[in-house]
């Protein structure tokens, strides 16, 4: 159980949350849905890959994002020339005018800041694209042998285009599992595109309020994690994670029909980490299925590769999710714990 505290700071969050998700409105018209999928990462303590063509306002998100938290926040615009010591920082040969005595120094990369957005990531080579494995698993960049650490809190936020294949190199499916959240951002509504074209061919600029710094977030991301999760809902994570392996006793036909490999244990870590995020913010103090099923597609649709006969018959990975949360129902013990865990809150 949560301390007193504890349930004061998840009444906070909540109230943050409506707080954040009305700020962005004044710049992001729409994408209820990727908001909220950006926050739950961010506030689990995860990195986001945004995929969606151009001009759907990803950048922007992003940015706005970091003033709404009043983080630090660097941009690194990804290209086929770009190294890796452009992202992470080098050493250069420093002079003391005094003594006359030169050492090497240490210049930290743009990748020094709380929120990095890491534009167009798929159009640079692997070589730079590993050159953040590093800084998102460890939270730090090896130079010269000496070991720097990154500033707390530090997400990566990345952008990628799905429909130009020339001249891009595909993140592999080792740096696509360090991202906790693969968020897909769509076309708006006729309504939405018509605000975003009122808004935006006119001279007004909004300004957003910054609502959280570093340390607020650093502190609620703990509070996330020491939420509750019911056995029987992280079960029901596991289950739906092991039933996309193909060739295991829990996976249905159709997966061994058209996937061919599936997630591993870190989807079962982001299912449970995620559904207690979306939990805290929603302003509750007990975890259920519901929200497993709500962080399914973003935690699993980069984790699950599919097969030559998938892709002929044109069926994706969020088709196959969709199938598994069906097969999969929702545990009436969910009931159950709300009921305990208000019962508990109120007493």
């Amino acid at each position: 159980m949560l301390e007193e505290q504890d349930i004061d700071s998840v009444r906070r969050l909540n109230a943050a949350y409506e707080q954040i998700t009305r700020e962005l409105s004044k710049v992001i018209v729409g994408q209820q849905e990727v908001v909220e999928q950006l926050l739950i990462s961010l506030f689990a303590g995860g990195h986001c890959l945004l995929v969606g063509v151009p001009g759907l306002a990803k950048t922007l998100m992003i940015r706005s994002l970091a003033e709404s938290l009043s983080l630090d926040f660097n941009r690194i615009q990804f290209t086929p020339d770009l190294m890796p010591s452009d992202i992470t920082g080098t050493e250069v040969i420093q002079e003391d005018r005094a003594t006359g005595q030169r050492e090497y120094r240490f210049i930290p990369g743009p990748v020094f800041a709380n929120v990095i957005l890491a534009d167009e990531i798929n159009r640079t080579p692997p070589k730079t694209q590993a050159a953040l494995l590093e800084a998102m698993q460890e939270h730090q960049v090896t130079a010269g042998g000496q070991r720097h650490r990154l500033p707390s809190p530090f997400f990566v936020l990345a952008t990628q285009n799905p429909i130009e294949q020339e001249g891009t190199y595909p993140l592999p499916e080792a740096q696509l599992d360090r991202f906790m959240f693969h968020v897909q951002v769509d076309y708006p509504t006729a309504a939405e595109e018509l605000e975003i074209v009122r808004r935006t061919t006119t001279d007004h600029h909004s300004l957003i309020t910054a609502t959280l710094s570093g340390e607020d977030i650093a502190q609620l991301t703990h509070v996330v994690r020491k939420a509750p999760v019911a056995d029987h809902v992280a079960a029901y994570a596991i289950e739906l994670v092991r039933m996309t392996r193909k060739g295991r006793d829990e996976a249905p036909d159709f997966i061994g029909q058209y996937v061919q490999w599936g997630a591993g244990p870190r989807a079962s870590q982001y299912l449970v980490l995620g559904a207690k995020s979306r939990a805290v913010l929603q302003g509750r103090t007990f975890v259920t299925t519901q929200d497993v099923q709500a962080v399914a597609l973003p935690v699993l649709r980069h984790r699950m590769r599919t097969n030559f006969t998938a892709d002929a018959e044109g069926i994706t990975t969020d088709d196959l999710i969709r199938r598994l949360i069906e097969l999969v129902p929702t545990v009436a013990a969910d009931e159950q714990a709300d009921k305990a865990f208000r019962s508990a809150n109120a007493g």
